[in-house]
Parts: C-alpha cells; sequence; structure tokens
C-alpha cells in the first residue's frame, strides 16, 4: 500500500484539483483514484482534509435530464414535510429536530 502525497493549504500543484474545484469548471472524478490530499491545518482539532484529482483526466459532469430533475425535485420536497402534521414547513426539516419547529417546540409558539 502506497501513501499519498500531501500538500499543505494552497500549495498545490497544478493539474490536481479537490472535487469542488473540479465542479466548478464542469467537470467530475469519472471513477480516477485519488492521487494526492491537502491537508488545512487547523488550532485544536486535527487538520482539514480534501483529497486530489487530476483534472486531465476529469470528465464533463453528466447533463440534468428530465427524469433526474424530477427525481431530484421529488427528494427535495421529502425533506421538507413534516412527518408529524404532514405539512410542507417551507424550509428543509433539521435532522436534529425531526419534524418542523412548531410540531417540536408547540408550547413556545410566537404570537404575531
Amino acid at each position: 500500500m502506497s501513501t499519498l502525497p500531501v500538500y499543505r493549504w494552497r500549495l498545490a500543484p497544478d493539474g490536481l484539483a479537490t472535487r469542488r474545484q473540479l465542479r466548478a469548471v464542469g467537470l467530475r472524478p469519472g471513477g480516477q483514484d485519488v492521487v494526492a490530499q491537502l491537508e488545512r491545518p487547523r488550532r485544536r482539532r486535527g487538520p482539514l482534509v480534501a483529497y486530489l484529482y487530476l483534472v486531465d483526466l476529469a470528465k464533463p459532469v453528466r447533463p440534468m435530464t428530465p427524469k433526474r430533475a424530477a427525481a431530484l425535485a421529488k427528494a427535495n420536497a421529502a425533506r421538507r414535510r413534516c412527518p408529524a402534521c404532514h405539512m410542507d414547513a417551507g424550509y428543509v426539516i433539521p435532522s436534529s429536530l425531526g419534524m418542523c419547529v412548531p410540531c417540536a417546540h408547540p408550547d413556545e409558539q410566537r404570537v404575531a
């Protein structure tokens, strides 16, 4: 097992990019293996780590089809629906609550 080269924050060589950097220019890793990692030091915790991919081997992002767009809209709508009152909350339900805020805290209703 070989270890990956590690670069410090903002010191990665040209030709390598993170997933987000690839996505910003309309690319995706496309099944290639990670070639290096980037570390951003933090004071009281371990460093933040990002994996780097070769830009030359990256492939274009797949286009959004109507069926994929419909499936994404349905999934996002399910994240907004409260399981307790079955209403659209108007925002994504926090996983920490598991339901909309009025159902989670019924005694703290704001008076307008």
